[in-house]
């Protein structure tokens, strides 16, 4: 019968973690040597220290506004276009979907981009994603490969997903699903790592900053290296209004020669919920919105709030950036959640929590910016580029209603810029297919003459 090895075993106990064994002679075989080698593979004196921060708030330290290009001076820039156009055609962009995450607080127990958003299709997410880059691939005759981060959670219906819908049109081999990482459990109380059930600890995933070390030992940044893809088009899953690989965006990120370029959206005050782009040191760094306190938040310089620029979690990487990042053994730094999670006792006893008990640490990919040696940021608008689904529709903001709103509008400034007559599209939803268009130049381009709409319309492929 496998034991618990002497010196894990003293480890465990000098650590207080002796609770972990429970369950121990419930173990097969297999188990029992599966778990010995995950707890050897833990670093109990670095979590210790991580747990000893938790609730310490270290000082914003200082900063300024960031240097940003403004959308008035870019949307007409047709060079930096036709660059990333040139790129696109040349096969050097492959895009990275952040799709970890479950649908929970929309009440929908599954990954959440096969969550149906379109105002009039219905259509998930994922088929708003995979669309725009099929679209893209038609339209420059370059190949976009697609990796999308899955986590233990998502992973096997993710792929399933895709399978069932013919990848969307995309070419299989050109879509890559590859899991994020996971982080132990820390009791909220004290120093205690939680565990799950006899041989399991409580895990969460490590963060959108995951991408960067699951990209690496997924063999990722190397494929991509062998296949002359040069550049990662970065983005979530739960923003159905991304542009993605957006030709102006990555002529911009080329012309400037950046490492790690960002997408910028105006806040109306510092104190809404989104990130905060700034600079820190003369490097353009991510703060989130929760860090400051309310005096720092409210900070001016030169008579301007400092966090006014917000991210909207898009992102263009140098692929030869984030390979040297992981050459180098860069470690992203522990952010830290409370959470509310269940867990066994040391007696073995289920506890279920009512309030929050427990700590997660993850990791952010935003911080890779400020190890960039040439960055660039570009504004956006909400409008346009960011309508992140969140909630439910129980919560006011970033909710169904309002991200099908923001899909229905944009369609139908699209169609008013060409043109068209539309009705209230309150109450008419209208939604145009990325395989119909891309943007307003492709309506223009399809629907010509008069056209009046009376109710809500979908123009599909």
């Amino acid at each position: 019968m496998t034991e618990i090895p002497a010196d894990l075993n003293r480890r465990l106990r000098e650590h207080d973690q002796m609770h972990l064994l429970w369950g121990w002679s419930q173990l097969s075989e297999g188990d029992r040597a599966a778990f010995i080698h995950e707890l050897r593979k833990l670093d109990l004196e670095q979590l210790k220290l991580e747990h000893a921060r938790v609730g310490t708030r270290g000082r914003i330290p200082p900063l300024d506004r960031i240097e940003i290009i403004p959308k008035a001076n870019s949307e007409n820039d047709s060079a930096a276009r036709q660059i990333g156009e040139e790129a696109l055609a040349r096969g050097e962009v492959a895009v990275v979907l952040v799709a970890g995450g479950r649908g929970s607080r929309l009440g929908f127990e599954h990954p959440k981009g096969m969550y149906g958003i379109g105002p009039v299709s219905g259509k998930s997410l994922f088929a708003f994603h995979a669309e725009k880059i099929l679209a893209r691939r038609r339209k420059h005759g370059g190949r976009i490969p697609l990796l999308i981060m899955t986590s233990d959670a998502t992973h096997d219906e993710t792929e399933t997903y895709f399978e069932e819908q013919r990848y969307f049109g995309l070419p299989l081999e050109d879509v890559r699903f590859f899991r994020q990482g996971t982080m132990p459990v820390l009791a909220l109380d004290r120093f205690r790592l939680l565990l799950e059930a006899p041989g399991r600890l409580c895990r969460s995933p490590n963060g959108h900053g995951g991408t960067l070390t699951a990209l690496q030992e997924s063999g990722l940044l190397g494929d991509m290296h062998q296949l002359g893809v040069r550049h990662l088009f970065y983005f979530q899953v739960d923003n159905p209004l991304v542009k993605v690989a957006d030709p102006l965006f990555l002529g911009q990120h080329l012309q400037a020669k950046s490492e790690a370029s960002s997408k910028v959206v105006p806040k109306a005050k510092p104190t809404d919920k989104i990130g905060n782009l700034v600079l820190v040191d003369g490097r353009c760094t991510i703060i989130e919105y929760h860090e400051p306190d309310e005096t720092e938040m409210w900070a001016q310089k030169n008579g301007r709030h400092l966090f006014l620029d917000g991210s909207p979690a898009i992102h263009v990487f140098e692929l030869e950036f984030l390979r040297r990042l992981t050459r180098e053994g860069f470690a992203l730094p522990l952010h830290y959640a409370k959470r509310k999670v269940d867990h066994l006792d040391e007696a073995g006893q289920l506890v279920r929590a009512t309030a929050a008990n427990a700590v997660q640490l993850e990791t952010f990919i935003f911080d890779t910016l400020p190890q960039a040696k040439r960055w660039l940021a570009v504004e956006t608008t909400h409008e346009e580029e960011f309508a992140p689904l969140k909630n439910a529709d129980n919560d006011p903001a970033d909710n169904p209603t309002t991200v099908r709103r923001a899909i229905s509008s944009l369609a139908a400034e699209w169609l008013r810029r060409a043109g068209v007559k539309l009705p209230d599209v309150d109450r008419h939803r209208v939604e145009i297919s990325p395989l119909f268009a891309l943007g307003p130049e492709d309506v223009a381009h399809r629907l010509q003459g008069d056209l009046t709409i009376r109710g809500s319309v979908f123009f599909a492929e």
